[in-house]
């Protein structure tokens, strides 16, 4: 008879824990799928903090709740190890790193700017590393959820199409587990009708979209607008964080609205700028959140925006954990959120394909992305992620 394998969170000290997390988030390159990837490998995978198929599931729940979802899952993994304050903890720890660099390079950018040469080879050989870990992350996650199934297949390339095409995430996340619940308890009939009346509305909404006419892109700016208060930035955070479905992606159209379209507290340049050195640092997306905060109203207003938009992600796990352990294990909504977890898997892929076609421009950057996703699928050391990014730096400083 085969070992059975205990799943359960080691009791380990306050610093420890905090020390764990913060290592976690000076490793966090690439986005939220490469820092899922590397929490599953480290905590589930090797540690067996939790059964894998939980995991997945918890990874969903939290795909369905406003916040970056990696950032969660340390808040969560931290209550499982040492209660609230354990998750405090974690939660500070993995933001921590990101927070103190966002902010470094945020003065940087006021002081001195970023048109430097160097600086721009640099940031030009880190941005196909940081596409080939996302590219990595991807194989990785999507082994895990998708297994041999081929509904679950299904869902995650319908879910990669309708994102492609302008669905609403929320949409896909819901058909996904509703297709899949359906087929688990036996209802494919069904299923199937629902997966064809998606399948032509996706045909007819991307007809839609190839015969519109192509609107130009809109930007503002508004030199004289009146600094913004603190609470003004905590406030816009906040509302921002509570907003952000389906990952920290979505955060951008929101905090552009208030910094940039009615506040005028940054240019649209400004803004992609923030954006931009938030996707090459160790941390969630929505770090770029420092960048605006310090750009509106300096380390005061840092501090406020990035306290207002990562608040949600802390309070979702610190008050609610219960109600979502409940969710967790009812075997009911298992079917569900497999099938959410497939949807979120086509989800991400899509977003990969979309950076990989922003960011491969160049001989060279196909070659350092290549290089980098070589490493990535030999190379199985903690460190290789900084190592990879960090060389495709110094090789972009180099020939770039």
């Amino acid at each position: 008879m085969a070992e059975q394998i205990e799943f359960q969170a080691p009791q380990e000290s306050y610093a420890k824990l905090f020390a764990r997390f913060l290592k976690f988030g000076f490793l966090a390159w690439g986005g939220p799928v490469a820092q899922i990837a590397m929490l599953r490998a480290e905590l589930v995978d090797e540690e067996k903090w939790i059964h894998p198929a939980r995991f997945n599931r918890v990874l969903a729940v939290y795909q369905a709740l406003p916040g970056p979802e990696a950032h969660e899952l340390c808040v969560y993994f931290g209550m499982l190890a040492r209660g609230r304050l354990g998750a405090l903890l974690a939660g500070l720890g993995f933001m921590l790193p990101g927070f103190v660099f966002m902010l470094t390079l945020a003065w940087f950018y006021v002081a001195f700017g970023m048109r430097s040469p160097i600086f721009q080879s640099v940031f030009l050989g880190m941005s196909p590393a940081v596409a080939a870990l996302i590219v990595r992350a991807v194989h990785r996650i999507g082994g895990h959820a998708l297994h041999d199934n081929k509904f679950l297949w299904a869902i995650a390339i319908t879910a990669a199409i309708a994102q492609f095409i302008g669905v609403h995430f929320i949409l896909i996340l819901i058909l996904g587990g509703i297709f899949y619940a359906l087929i688990q308890t036996g209802r494919k009939p069904l299923a199937l009708t629902i997966g064809l009346v998606a399948l032509t509305l996706l045909a007819l909404n991307a007809l839609r979209l190839l015969s519109a006419p192509t609107a130009d892109s809109v930007s503002s700016a508004v030199s004289s607008a009146q600094a913004p208060t603190l609470l003004a930035l905590f406030l816009s955070g906040l509302r921002s964080g509570l907003l952000t479905f389906g990952g920290a992606y979505t955060v951008i159209p929101f905090l552009q609205h208030d910094a940039v379209q009615v506040g005028g507290w940054l240019t649209n340049a400004q803004f992609l700028d923030g954006i931009a050195l938030s996707g090459l640092l160790p941390a969630p997306l929505i770090i770029f959140s420092t960048f605006v905060g310090y750009i509106s109203g300096g380390f005061g207003g840092a501090f406020a925006m990035t306290i207002g938009i990562f608040a949600p992600a802390f309070a979702f796990t610190l008050l609610g954990h219960e109600a979502l352990e409940k969710l967790v294990e009812n075997k009911n909504a298992h079917a569900f959120l497999d099938g959410v977890t497939a949807a979120v898997v086509g989800l991400i892929a899509a977003t990969a394909l979309t950076i990989l076609s922003a960011t491969i421009v160049s001989a060279w950057a196909a070659i350092i992305f290549a290089l980098a996703l070589f490493v990535l699928f030999r190379s199985k050391a903690k460190w290789t992620v900084a190592a990879v990014v960090l060389g495709a730096g110094m090789l972009g400083a180099l020939f770039l």
